[in-house]
């Protein structure tokens, strides 16, 4: 089998943003969309299953569109309410890159859920590069799902997160430590955290491990976090220690 091109799951994107956000987007207004949709997605799963099996998952991710129209647009309803900088549903397709990553996220998330090899990853590598965030296929994110500023942000595999969750610029849902085989191979487990109903994450923190924070909690920025934390917490970085003032070209 020949590998997918990217060229054309490029154009697969494009599409599924023009289905999903037709006012915003720049594809020509005649194009047949989830036809075209159908088509370009059967042809590159070709190249990674057989054609029969290609042709089922296509036609079930035209299928799916409306669900995850409903989706994404929950995602862009929680930019605008989460930012008041925000002057326009417009301002919220065009310009936040959270959008462009949860386009790609939902629908890389849709075909790694049916079990489609390497195509999940390099859309959700495409939405990475363009907006240095970085969230595995394989994450689970409920509705309501907003990210402010973006960059530097990382969602591993096995996270999953809630609905009304907020994240800020920096934040990592990491893995703290691996499980290995026999063979030193390591083994895919739940190793990456759990954010319930209404979290926020403040800029460059970092939960680690298979931890679960609780519902209605705000995690501060700066935080290094690898234990569980009840519902209604707050969690705040440990308070700054003033030193004297350096002499003679000392440092810290």
């Amino acid at each position: 089998m020949k590998a997918p091109s990217v060229f054309q799951l490029k154009r697969l994107m494009e599409l599924v943003n023009y289905v999903i956000f037709p006012d915003y987007s720049d594809v020509p207004a005649w194009t047949n969309g989830t036809e075209a949709i159908r088509a370009i997605l059967a042809e590159q799963l070709a190249t990674v299953t057989s054609v029969e099996q290609s042709e089922q998952v296509a036609n079930g991710f035209v299928a799916a569109l409306p669900e995850i129209s409903r989706l994404l647009h929950t995602d862009a309803d929680a930019v605008m309410h989460n930012d008041p900088a925000v002057d326009s549903m417009q301002e919220v397709i065009l310009c936040y890159p959270v959008v462009k990553v949860m386009i790609h996220h939902r629908t890389a998330h849709w075909l790694h859920r049916q079990g489609v090899p390497i195509i999940p990853r390099v859309i959700a590598e495409m939405a990475h590069s363009a907006t240095g965030i970085d969230i595995h296929p394989a994450a689970q994110i409920g509705e309501y799902f907003s990210i402010d500023h973006g960059t530097g942000v990382v969602i591993g595999a096995t996270s999953i997160i809630g609905n009304h969750v907020m994240l800020y610029q920096g934040v990592t849902l990491g893995a703290k430590n691996f499980t290995y085989d026999e063979q030193g191979i390591p083994i895919n487990v739940p190793r990456h955290p759990i954010l319930e109903d209404h979290v926020t994450v403040y800029s460059n923190t970092s939960i680690l491990g298979r931890v679960r924070i609780g519902h209605h909690t705000v995690v501060g920025g700066n935080v290094w976090l690898t234990h569980d934390v009840a519902p209604h917490s707050r969690i705040l970085q440990s308070q700054a220690i003033e030193e004297p003032l350096f002499h003679d070209g000392a440092g810290i």
